[in-house]
């Protein structure tokens, strides 16, 4: 499919253009596909740049969210409608920020996973359900670009044109297949999740930082990465293109003190390094004057169990119970054809062969992990195969 149906919309840029969108989406009727394209590896955040929208009897609507950043009254005229997104908690936060949340909610790419497709982009899904190849040529664009190119518009009213009809689709195949059910607690999950906290020391994400061996570099990196984080936010780029993470952790390595020393690092050779080499220089000298008591540990303690290959040597009966469960999560998403993970989420999995309850019965191991987020089409699943593997570990004495 090359052409949406109707050709490509105008993008909305103004009021009156957004309330003529909105006056034909609340005449139209049925789910309503919902896009949404970011910036990603370009600009700071993960705002939307646009945001595409088809309903039965609405047709299309692109609409550029810096031009109208306030899509509530699109929201209230939706209120009562299922929309349909693909991959949801990629974009859910960014149409959040505009305004724009679903109450009902149909994700085709995890609706693919729990059926078993072994490729869920959307291209590949519409693919094989549908039968159309999609023209997938800009997803990496940087769609902060004004104006957008006609062929950049045309990808992005593609990515809606067939989203319900997927949708209908897959809706019938998990009827029949009996997961329907299974589906349904996990598009309530997604809406009824909460957002995710700001992580504790982000700079820690840093890509190579395990090269960093003492704490006076980790003190490098944290200064040099909040240097570039304030940089990238002030001049609305993503942070690697103001400086890479490699040349990060170079400048914690090598901790250079003069302009000279800095420039003959291989990572600081782009121009976006150099630009702002006072900078890096400015943040390595304030982490050479950290007290050696303000340093940043080199691990700091998670809130849950240790990595899963120091198990064996701290405590052999849960590595055992790991071993078991991670076995039972694997023979059940085989048997009903979907990844592990969408089965059980592996940090559940892990937490709960860490801290069994005191009785490894179906309903104690089932309420662990209730109160660890999994859903009762999850539990009803999994509870009894685990408490049997564990209770077998205790009768054979391995425990």
């Amino acid at each position: 499919m090359l052409e949406p149906r109707e050709g490509v919309p105008d993008v909305v840029i103004d009021a009156a253009g957004l309330e003529r969108v909105i006056a034909a989406f609340a005449a139209g009727s049925g789910p309503v596909a919902v896009d949404a394209e970011r910036a990603s590896g370009y600009r700071y955040g993960q705002r939307a740049y646009l945001v595409q929208l088809r309903r039965a009897g609405s047709g299309t609507a692109l609409i550029d969210p810096t031009a109208c950043p306030d899509l509530s009254g699109l929201d209230a005229a939706l209120a009562g409608a299922e929309m349909v997104l693909h991959a949801a908690n990629q974009d859910l936060p960014c149409l959040a920020e505009l305004g724009l949340v679903p109450r009902r909610l149909f994700d085709t790419e995890l609706a693919g996973r729990l059926l078993g497709y072994p490729r869920v982009g959307l291209g590949s899904m519409v693919e094989n359900v549908l039968g159309f190849l999609l023209e997938k040529g800009h997803s990496a664009a940087d769609w902060s670009t004004r104006p957008l190119p006609e062929d950049w518009l045309r990808y992005a009213a593609l990515d809606v044109e067939l989203l319900v009809e997927l949708r209908d689709a897959l809706y019938e195949e998990l009827e029949a297949a009996g997961k329907l059910e299974w589906a349904l607690e996990e598009f309530a999950a997604i809406l009824t999740m909460p957002p995710k906290p700001p992580r504790a020391d982000p700079w820690r994400r840093t890509s190579g930082i395990h090269r960093v061996r003492n704490r006076r570099a980790l003190a490098t990196v944290r200064e040099v990465w909040e240097a570039r984080d304030k940089i990238a936010q002030e001049r609305d780029l993503s942070p690697g293109r103001v400086l890479q993470d490699a040349a990060i952790v170079e400048l914690a390595l090598k901790a250079p003190k003069t302009p000279t020393e800095l420039q003959a690092l291989p990572t600081m050779r782009g121009r976006g390094a150099r630009r702002h080499q006072s900078a890096w220089l400015r943040a390595v000298t304030r982490a050479k004057a950290v007290p050696d008591r303000e340093l940043p540990e080199a691990n700091l303690p998670g809130d849950g169990p240790p990595p899963a290959h120091r198990w064996a040597d701290r405590d052999p009966e849960a590595a055992k119970r790991l071993t078991a469960a991670r076995a039972v999560v694997a023979a059940l998403a085989d048997e009903h054809t979907m990844p592990s993970e969408n089965l059980m989420q592996p940090d559940f999995v892990r937490r709960l062969a860490w801290t069994p309850p005191d009785e490894p019965s179906a309903s104690a191991i089932g309420a662990a992990l209730l109160g660890l987020g999994a859903r009762p089409w999850q539990v009803g699943l999994t509870a009894q195969p685990l408490a049997k593997a564990f209770l077998r570990l205790e009768c054979k004495g391995d425990l």
